[in-house]
């Protein structure tokens, strides 16, 4: 199944990243790319990185803090 129909990105392809380090969208973009073409995988994304990392979402930028 696809985690990013625009760049078909598979769910496994989006797990190996998350697994292998990358912890905001941005960086699962840099990595295989979902995320960075309609947008909505978006929530997919998002909903598999707070499932690997509890806090993602929550942190606050360094420059407010």
């Amino acid at each position: 199944m696809y985690a990013c129909i625009c760049h078909a990105v598979t769910e496994t392809e989006l797990a190996d990243v998350i697994a292998g380090g990358a912890r905001t969208e941005d960086e699962v973009g840099d990595a295989c790319a979902a995320g960075t073409g309609c947008g909505g995988c978006l929530d997919r994304i998002c909903d598999r990185l707070r499932a690997a990392h509890p806090l993602h979402g929550l942190e606050l930028p360094a420059h407010a803090a």
